[in-house]
């Protein structure tokens, strides 16, 4: 093993993914149009546009919008609604790239065990600019950063990884692991030939802060939990994780997968 590749937003940063989900919500209300958390999660790690653009296919919000516009949304309201979108992003994302508890320590770790550390974002690199610097300043900086807009296409699409192996000059894509915290990272790393773990507390398929977390009846934590497993495991996650600062254990098991000749 040479090299792990993590997601930001719900991974490594912002316990619970919430910096874009508000925003998102609220370009849509402004249009006259309901968009429910759940919806507006869904997409999650996504290019963003692209995430806007998956919103406007959901069968309830086609409904709305054509009771209202008299049509289906189009890549016109696409482009209207993502040019709303990015500035009201840029506001907050300084606040919301602080690292989730273990991260820090984590890479700490990887880095003394000799592995590289790259990572793929839904975020624009303008957007990265402002994150990567705040979470620099907060002890967290990885080897290398590809945004979804460096590339010829976000997530699912393996453009990223790719570059990200480029960029720390590794190579085999078994090689390597990718970590997230949404399908759509395990889709890109399983699209890009590589272990793919999710990460399940702190991420955007529980969709719970720090807070919910620790005052959540147990019994319906766990049930909510394994929601989230259940997804990863559909999407081909060869692994899952409760929690970021867990992952020791799954490379441990993935060197000894990769020393008997195993390949994901």
């Amino acid at each position: 093993m040479k090299a792990v590749v993590f997601d930001w937003a719900g991974t490594m940063i912002d316990y619970g993914c919430f910096a874009p989900l508000a925003v998102f919500i609220e370009v849509f209300k402004r249009r006259g149009i309901d968009v429910t958390p759940e919806e507006a999660r869904e997409p999650m790690g996504l290019l963003k546009r692209d995430h806007i653009r998956a919103i406007c296919r959901m069968e309830r919000i086609c409904t709305q919008w054509e009771k209202l516009y008299g049509k289906k949304p189009d890549e016109v309201d696409v482009e209207a609604l993502y040019a709303e979108f990015e500035p009201m992003m840029f506001t907050g994302l300084e606040k919301y790239a602080l690292p989730v508890p273990g991260a820090v320590e984590l890479a700490e770790r990887l880095r003394e065990r000799g592995l590289k550390i790259g990572s793929t974002t839904g975020y624009t690199a303008e957007m990265m600019k402002i994150v990567a610097a705040a979470a620099r300043e907060r002890g967290y900086k990885p080897d290398a950063i590809v945004a979804s807009d460096e590339v010829p296409a976000g997530r699912p699409e393996p453009w990223m990884c790719y570059e990200n192996a480029k960029l720390l000059g590794v190579y085999p894509m078994s090689a390597m692991v990718k970590v997230g915290d949404t399908v759509s990272d395990i889709r890109e790393g399983k699209n890009a030939g590589m272990w793919t773990v999710g990460v399940v507390k702190g991420g955007s398929e529980l969709g719970w802060s720090r807070e919910q977390v620790a005052a959540a009846d147990p019994v319906l934590l766990a049930q909510k939990a394994a929601e989230a497993a259940e997804r990863f495991r559909k999407a081909g996650a060869h692994f899952i994780i409760d929690e970021i600062g867990k992952l020791d254990e799954v490379l441990d098991e993935i060197e000894d997968r990769l020393g008997r000749g195993e390949r994901p």
